[in-house]
């Protein structure tokens, strides 16, 4: 039984497709927060889908852009999930808006909990999509956790990197950090005497003539009819002043390096914020990473429809050969497996042998051979040696 209040209308920015079929759920974290998301699945849907979760930007609710990215994925065959983070919008934790580069990465692993025990979900093939700041967030929950067989992050932040060196550089000194970590400490003494935590503002408004060309980026989607919610922080009030304080010794793209698995990197060529994705993509390695510039998009084209940018073709196209390729062979290789360790293997090994023949397996080795599969996946049924020569000692 829940404990959320969940609204029952339909109160996103963005219209209802009549091609899939919505409901809220809720699920809840290893620290025992309860989230809110909003679950779209494809009406034409069979059997066990491939499933996504989806979340950000950083400061937006589900009724915002993950939503709008939720449901033109399930539209396209995906069982699909925008979550709240905590702290946030329909989910739990208190004080309301705290962020946290622990807890929010905490947030995407719980909602792959949740696919990966959903009877409508097939659990070998889920993947996520962080948005914003919750593309850093993404990357670190791929780093972590190996049930997500691919991750893209669209028009990312990394939180951790701004927090510690401000735009572009502009604070990357010891002095300054120590000024932000000062200004914090005070704050928090603040807070605690009055029992209250002062708010930051959302995106400004009114918006000053001389305000940068991106902040005016930012107000016209969450300042307007266009994109504003009255959960949104950044619409609104924004976060707590001491919100992000933990993002200045936590670097979440510590381990990006290590991601086995496929990631797609999207973001617009004019973007203030282009060179998060750029320094992400640049940490990375194997050769399943890539990296997708839109021209001339801005950082906000990819928060809506209106600029008619974001690419969901190339994203359906992303998702379907990455989660079934990795899960046919995950599949496979432990058949061979036990067809390996077992004389008794009943018709397991005709199984294997149909996929040898097929081509399937030619083009899984191929696609092993260009590295973008998993390097840590092991190689069994996927060596040149050891399908063949075990198929051929079955048939003599």
């Amino acid at each position: 039984m829940s404990n959320l209040n969940l609204t029952s209308e339909w109160d996103k920015t963005f219209p209802k497709s009549d091609m899939v079929d919505h409901r809220k759920v809720t699920f809840h974290n290893r620290y025992g927060i309860e989230l809110a998301a909003d679950m779209y699945v494809p009406k034409s849907a069979e059997g066990k889908l491939p499933a996504i979760a989806v979340s950000g930007p950083f400061g937006a609710v589900k009724e915002q852009s993950s939503g709008l990215y939720a449901q033109h994925m399930a539209e396209r065959g995906f069982l699909t999930v925008a979550f709240d983070p905590s702290y946030t919008g329909e989910s739990g934790g208190e004080p309301r808006r705290m962020a946290s580069p622990d807890i929010n990465t905490e947030d995407f692993l719980a909602a792959v909990d949740f696919l990966s025990t959903c009877d409508l979900a097939d659990p070998r093939r889920i993947g996520i999509i962080g948005i914003c700041g919750f593309g850093g967030m993404a990357i670190n929950a791929a780093a972590l956790d190996p049930r997500i067989k691919a991750t893209v992050a669209s028009t990312m932040y990394d939180m951790s990197k701004v927090n510690v060196e401000g735009y572009f550089a502009s604070e990357d000194t010891p002095a300054q950090r120590m000024e932000k970590r000062r200004a914090l400490a005070a704050q928090r003494t603040k807070d605690y005497v009055s029992g209250t935590y002062e708010r930051a503002g959302g995106v400004v408004d009114p918006l000053p003539e001389d305000a940068p060309w991106f902040v005016k980026d930012y107000h016209s989607y969450y300042k307007t009819p266009r994109g504003y919610h009255v959960r949104s922080g950044n619409s609104n009030d924004g976060w707590n002043v001491i919100g992000c304080q933990s993002f200045l010794n936590q670097p979440l793209l510590a381990w990006a390096g290590e991601i086995d698995t496929p990631v797609l990197l999207i973001h617009g060529e004019k973007a203030h914020s282009r060179y998060f994705s750029e320094y992400a993509f640049g940490l990375m390695k194997g050769g399943n990473k890539e990296l997708m510039i839109i021209p001339e998009a801005s950082h906000v084209d990819l928060y809506d429809d209106v600029a008619g940018v974001i690419p969901y073709d190339k994203m359906e196209a992303f998702f379907k050969e990455n989660l079934t390729r990795i899960a046919r062979v995950e599949e496979m290789e432990e058949l061979f497996d036990r067809v390996s360790a077992h004389a008794d293997h009943g018709g397991e090994i005709e199984v294997l042998r149909e996929y040898y023949e097929s081509g399937l397996w030619r083009e899984d080795f191929e696609a092993d051979e260009q590295g973008k599969l998993p390097r840590l996946m092991k190689r069994g049924v996927l060596s040149e040696d050891g399908l063949w020569n075990l198929l051929e000692s079955d048939s003599k």
